[in-house]
């Protein structure tokens, strides 16, 4: 495995367990957390000319860690956040791609 994406696990967990601290400690609610990471992914999203230079699953892929992030915010209890089963969680949960329409035969 490529070592960034080592490291992007770990910065993902970090950023993850301090949103979960931010909401117990009461700075911040996690309606805020969950409004402010639907926003980042809406403008990922909505920018066509960049999105539109990447497949489908690149397109997934720079979401990842947002909606990772909301997964982990969602956690119930103090128990330690697994990187392993929250991607799960993740990959399980992708927004459905639209169905692309088929070619003309020539």
């Amino acid at each position: 495995m490529n070592t960034a994406n080592l490291q992007l696990e770990g910065l993902l967990i970090a950023v993850a367990e301090l949103s979960r601290l931010l909401v117990r400690k009461g700075l911040v609610e996690a309606s805020e957390v969950e409004q402010a990471l639907a926003t980042a992914e809406a403008s990922l999203r909505a920018d066509l000319p960049r999105m539109g230079q990447l497949s489908g699953s690149n397109v997934e892929a720079v979401c990842f860690p947002i909606r990772f992030l909301s997964a982990a915010l969602r956690a119930k209890g103090g128990a330690p956040l697994a990187f392993s089963e929250l991607a799960c969680q993740v990959g399980q949960s992708k927004p459905s791609r639209p169905t692309p329409l088929p070619r003309p035969l020539l």
